[in-house]
């Protein structure tokens, strides 16, 4: 197809477009102003008329369960709380040319570098208020100007490491800067998850198309915050405010794809001016925070005391030049938009040159010649959503097509332009450029905005090629916010040549074998692997019981069978009801197994928490369908088989690091403490006759029974096999070897030739079990046992976690 041929000429792709065209004074990225397709869209636009619907619906599918495996999601907020939400995926990437690019990248690396001298002089000598190019009520009254921050400079000598920003094509064709992101810009990990997907999709055309990788960008920032760090400290984390914000998704696969550890406020501590983090090992130096966290809630002490998310102590730390924080603390200020209408002027003072790409028309509206000139345009503003009652309106996701004025909730402009106490901004409005979604068979124009990423390098600004365009949802031409319905688009950056095809770990050469030493696991990290270890153990036992009770229960001719009764009581005495289908403790040991794992998400593969994520979704389905007997039974050998894939995931995959041993000691313990109890309900002399043979297959251990012992179930057999044979890993003594071995390989488990108090307290339950035989280890020995061994997990707190 040739690029220059209008719409209506019999082509391949003639039927696919047929119905696409440009609105009414609208630019478009696919069609240019006489409609014909633009030459760098014209080779995606032939393969993609080539498929059959049934092919692009396979391929949007294909993205898409992608994204589902991995776990992608966002949190959605609204008046009832939060959800999360699977990442809304459009499936037409954005197509740019490499030449139209590179004057937007320029444009952009201005810009940044004005923010950087400007953020240089709202912090030091503030010469631009003295001089009158901007109004001193502007910065005292805005929220993210932070005064104990004035005359701090940063240790690194700059203020700005990662920014982005907002852009969109306007009407004349030229790219326009609707928002500067420069607090902490999310979303460069999901344009990582964008192009996988939407590679994926297209893999056939994607790999010989000439677009621009990402890795090199990520690779470039990684091996300069490396270059932040002292060589003596060399640890580098990502500080987040955790599960709850709407893009830790975000956070956890930035910090897994980079190796960086992350972190929560409560992980760190400031001493003596330096910043350490809570670990298993003590409190260890951390020489670079990446800060995903508003600057107003790093420092209760100094910032905003009702913050639960920082770190006392921390503004002080930045204070001495002990700790890099990328972006600075207070640079949330430069996002002002009312700064924006001052940024021309600026640019001439600080840069002595002008603005390389505009901002959207801005004005301060804060003194009386500003509010005349708002009057006199009246008929060209509205309001937005801006003057919604949703808080905070400076939220990453609000990008609004037309006016956005800051300030109170009002009914309108009359009243917005009288109320004398409101600093506001308006702005012009915009018609953004549109892009091709397919929608119901066809593309279809939709408007579009463009986040661009810039990291700072030891050369200057390098700009993502790429990023993540958000793309407006039919019916609604606001709605380009994902908060607001709006899909996110990959962005390739197309050349006419090959491009660079390496990885995050770089193109192959001669650099020197190097194995890097371990992060040490921060102590919240070990808490939640331990937990997870153990809500998912207390599921498995869990499942075995309500397996072996139900399949009785259809097996037999009696329900009141004693040993039916027996096992129901003591189920019901450990909190399970047997008469559930999918009772309420399976549910509660599942969701904590998932919390504990959305809280480490960093710690392993997106295999193992799909399976987890499976587990949690098939049990819920269950408890809506499931009846006694037969059919729960089944149910309950489908969720084995989904929780022993998941442990066999982890355990097969997951490095042997001290995070591993912490999640194999809480499955070591709940095992341990489960078959103890189980023993003592199924083991001791009053049991009624089949109490035996349902402990050994509750204990999954029939064939190993059949095995060791030529002669029916008995009390001796059960509890050699269950407890005493160190062989049999579903054993008690087996649990304690594990778990004194896992013990012995975490910090200061021995010291000077002296075993640490847990050492020691492991040592003692494993030894006294050891010395029993079956005979001796009757339900009084076991009781005590037990005892002794829940008593570990305290102690393990005590030691590591708190």
């Amino acid at each position: 197809m040739d690029a220059t041929l209008p719409l209506g000429h019999d082509v391949p792709s003639q039927h696919l477009i047929a119905e696409y065209s440009r609105l009414p004074g609208v630019p478009d990225e696919l069609l240019d102003a006489e409609g014909r397709v633009r030459p760098v869209w014209r080779r995606f636009v032939e393969h993609f008329a080539s498929l059959t619907e049934e092919d692009r619906a396979q391929r949007i599918a294909r993205g898409e369960q992608y994204l589902r495996d991995a776990g992608v999601f966002y949190r959605q907020y609204d008046l009832y709380g939060s959800t999360e939400r699977a990442w809304p995926l459009a499936h037409v990437p954005l197509l740019i040319e490499e030449s139209e690019w590179e004057r937007i990248a320029a444009g952009l690396r201005q810009r940044a570098d004005l923010l950087e001298l400007l953020a240089a002089d709202l912090y030091g000598t503030n010469q631009l208020v003295a001089g009158g190019h901007l109004p001193a009520s502007l910065i005292a009254r805005c929220s993210e100007w932070h005064r104990p921050l004035v005359h701090v400079t940063p240790r690194s000598g700059h203020y700005l490491h990662f920014v982005a920003f907002e852009i969109g094509r306007g009407p004349d064709g030229q790219w326009w800067v609707l928002g500067d992101r420069t607090q902490a810009p999310s979303g460069a990990g999901f344009a990582l998850e964008n192009r996988v997907a939407t590679a994926r999709a297209y893999g056939d055309f994607f790999a010989d198309a000439h677009v621009h990788r990402l890795a090199g960008f990520f690779r470039t920032f990684r091996d300069t915050l490396y270059s932040l760090s002292p060589p003596s400290e060399n640890r580098l984390a990502i500080l987040t405010p955790g599960p709850l914000n709407e893009t830790y998704f975000e956070h956890a696969y930035i910090a897994r794809y980079l190796g960086f550890a992350l972190l929560e406020g409560e992980d760190l501590v400031v001493e003596d001016g330096k910043v350490m983090v809570r670990t298993v090992a003590g409190f260890e130096p951390v020489s670079v925070l990446w800060r995903r966290l508003d600057s107003a809630f790093a420092d209760p002490l100094e910032l905003n005391p009702e913050s639960r998310l920082g770190t006392p102590g921390l503004v002080s730390a930045v204070r001495q030049g002990s700790v890099t924080l990328v972006n600075a603390l207070g640079t949330g200020v430069l996002e002002t938009r009312a700064l924006m209408a001052f940024l021309p002027r600026i640019s001439h003072e600080l840069l002595g040159e002008p603005l390389s790409m505009p901002n959207i028309a801005t004005w301060w509206c804060g003194q009386p010649t500003e509010r005349a000139h708002v009057r006199a345009n009246l008929d060209t503003m509205m309001i937005g959503p801006a003057l919604s009652t949703r808080l905070p309106f400076e939220t990453e996701e609000t990008t609004v097509l037309g006016t956005s004025i800051r300030g109170e909730a009002l009914e309108s402009v009359s009243d917005w332009l009288e109320n004398d106490g409101a600093q506001l901004v308006g702005q012009e409005a915009v018609t953004l450029s549109t892009t091709p979604a397919y929608e119901d068979g066809r593309l279809v124009p939709r408007p579009m905005s463009l986040r661009v990423y810039l990291a700072r390098t030891a050369t200057g600004w390098d700009v993502m090629p790429g990023g993540f365009a958000r793309i407006g949802r039919s019916g609604d031409a606001s709605a380009i916010a994902m908060q607001r319905g709006g899909t996110a688009a990959d962005v390739w950056i197309v050349s006419d040549r090959p491009v660079d095809t390496s990885s995050i770990q770089g193109p192959a050469g001669d650099a020197p074998y190097c194995r890097a030493k371990p992060t040490v696991l921060p102590s919240r990290a070990a808490d939640n692997l331990f937990w997870l270890g153990r809500y998912t153990e207390r599921a498995d036992g869990i499942l075995r019981m309500m397996r072996a009770y139900h399949m009785r229960l259809t097996e037999s001719t009696d329900p009141d069978a004693p040993y039916l009764e027996h096992l129901a009581t003591h189920m019901r005495a450990i909190g399970t009801d047997p008469d559930e289908p999918i009772p309420e403790s399976l549910l509660m040991a599942i969701g904590g197994a998932t919390s504990s794992a959305g809280k480490v998400r960093d710690q392993f593969s997106t295999d193992g928490w799909a399976a987890l994520s499976d587990l949690s979704k098939t049990a819920q389905r269950f408890g809506r369908t499931l009846t006694s007997g037969d059919d729960t039974a089944r149910a309950m050998s489908v969720l084995l088989r989904k929780i022993t894939g998941f442990a066999g995931l982890v355990h097969e995959n997951m490095y042997r690091f001290t995070g591993w041993r912490f999640l194999s000691i809480g499955r070591s313990l709940e095992r341990t403490i489960a078959m103890a109890n189980l023993l003592e309900a199924l083991a001791h002399a009053d049991a009624p006759e089949g109490a035996l043979d349902l402990a050994v297959e509750i204990g999954d251990s029939v064939m190993s029974h059949r095995r060791r012992y030529s002669v029916f179930t008995s009390h001796e057999t059960v509890v050699d096999l269950l407890a005493l044979d160190a062989m049999n890993p579903r054993s008690i003594l087996n649990q304690l070897s594990e778990l004194k071995t896992h013990v012995s390989y975490l910090p200061n488990a021995e010291s000077d030739g002296q075993l640490s108090q847990l050492s020691r307290a492991v040592l003692q339950v494993h030894t006294s079990l050891a010395i029993q035989t079956p005979n001796t280890l009757d339900t009084k020995t076991l009781r005590a046992l037990r005892l002794e061994v829940e008593s570990l997990s305290d102690l393990i707190g005590q030691t590591y976690i708190h």
